[in-house]
């Protein structure tokens, strides 16, 4: 293909210089006459591993060469890359002010173009930056609205310092947001040779992807800087306990526990949190990510009240009363609390759960069920058709078999709150369905 990388620094460079490697005809773009030059000479403006011998070989084979006129670039292409920086504002905010400018001039350029073009923002921006910012400056400058001879899409970049070629061509993913199918089909052949796993969805899902990777890589050097600190508090080698801790890929190093939902519960995850935060403010250690995670959790317990309360409607159905499917342990389940508050506030509430049944409830959990919810024998139903019978609002708490068929059970006039996520992957929202998290 015949493409344009706007911006030559980091991520421009290597895109450049990878992108001719892979046999595509590569035009970079930058104000910086000396970034020009150098990659004209066969140089790299960026020390990075490898980068160097590929712009040389690059420009040596025809395929690589670069300008500072955007008018030459845009003819001599079919794809516009932008690599432009989106510093910070003083407020923490993100500034588009650079790839805005330069979308202003790609829009004027592109009223001279005959052919038709896709511009790409690499660019890490935050979601609705590409639909609502840029894409309408495009049509501004260019006086052409999307699909009249062009379009816009977005490919976040996930390159580290120092291993960035190797990044590119083995890349664990490459996410592609498309508004069409021509454009998603277009960037899957040009990307399919960087990662066997090429993602192609929505615009806004692809910027914020990029967002979600860097907080939970910033999440995991804090929690290991926890971990450690707390460990040498107790004169316990945290390099030992964390290669130990990775040694589990089922649970630890996995996709388990990462989906949006529900609140955790349950005997051992709240009691084992609340315990090392007790261990940790006796050793005198600060420990602010692990301090967080009990109100975190106790935050989604609220959101679940308040998506209750915001319907406005007081009969409802529970499904589900143990802390995950499968399991009759009522302790520190969260949908218990939910339950709680409702009571309190005057709901008239039908609960069911396939594995709870009063007279063979024993030990602990007959004792958290006397002491927490005496009143759950007088609304616990026997079956789904009782409670959904008796509700205006539907709220599903665990992923037990019984409940995945509750959408197709409901009432017109009927509301859904799920909490668990029932709703297949890409289905369509069924009217008056109501996600938690999503």
């Amino acid at each position: 293909m015949k493409i344009a990388v706007y911006g030559l620094g980091y991520v421009g460079s290597v895109t450049s210089a990878c992108m001719s490697k892979l046999g595509h005809e590569v035009i970079g773009v930058d104000i910086q006459p000396l970034k020009v030059d150098l990659i004209r000479s066969g140089k790299s403006p960026i020390v990075e591993a490898g980068l160097g011998e590929m712009v040389a070989e690059g420009v040596k084979a025809g395929r690589l060469t670069a300008t500072t006129d955007f008018l030459e670039a845009m003819r001599r292409s079919e794809i516009s890359i932008l690599c432009i920086g989106t510093p910070s504002a003083e407020d923490g905010s993100l500034s588009l002010d650079q790839v805005k400018k330069v979308c202003s001039s790609l829009g004027e350029a592109l009223k001279e173009s005959k052919g038709t073009h896709l511009f790409v923002p690499r660019s890490t921006m935050l979601p609705g930056s590409c639909e609502d910012v840029l894409m309408p400056e495009l049509e501004r400058a260019s006086g052409r609205k999307p699909g009249d001879g062009w379009d816009i899409a977005y490919v976040p970049e996930f390159l580290r310092e120092g291993t960035a070629v190797e990044d590119f061509f083995g890349a664990p993913m490459a996410v592609i947001g498309a508004r069409t199918e021509e454009s998603g089909a277009k960037l899957r052949k040009l990307f399919e040779a960087t990662s066997n796993n090429v993602e192609v969805t929505d615009i806004r899902s692809a910027e914020m992807v990029k967002y979600v990777c860097n907080a939970w890589h910033a999440l995991k050097v804090v929690f290991g800087n926890e971990v450690g600190n707390l460990c040498k508090a107790h004169a316990i080698d945290s390099h030992e306990i964390m290669r130990i801790f990775a040694l589990d890929t089922r649970l630890n190093i996995s996709a388990h526990y990462l989906k949006p939902g529900f609140a955790f519960g349950g005997s051992c995850l709240p009691k084992d949190v609340r315990a090392i935060l007790r261990r940790a403010e006796d050793a005198q250690v600060r420990v602010p990510v692990l301090s967080a995670i009990i109100p975190s959790n106790d935050q989604q317990v609220a959101n679940a009240i308040r998506a209750i309360e915001k319907t406005g409607k007081k009969k409802v159905g529970i499904l589900g009363l143990s802390f995950k499917a499968e399991t009759d342990d009522l302790r520190e389940s969260p949908i218990i609390r939910v339950l709680e508050s409702l009571v309190g506030k005057g709901y008239n509430l039908k609960v069911h759960d396939e594995n709870v049944e009063i007279s063979r409830v024993i030990g602990a959990n007959r004792q958290f069920l006397e002491a927490e919810v005496p009143y759950l024998e007088a609304i616990l139903k026997p079956t789904v058709e009782e409670v959904l019978e008796h509700a205006e609002v539907v709220v599903v708490a665990n992923l037990a078999p019984a409940y995945r068929s509750v959408l197709d059970r409901l009432r017109p006039d009927q509301l859904l709150i799920d909490l668990v996520r029932i709703l297949p992957r890409g289905a369509a929202r069924p009217k008056g369905y109501i996600g938690l998290s999503w």
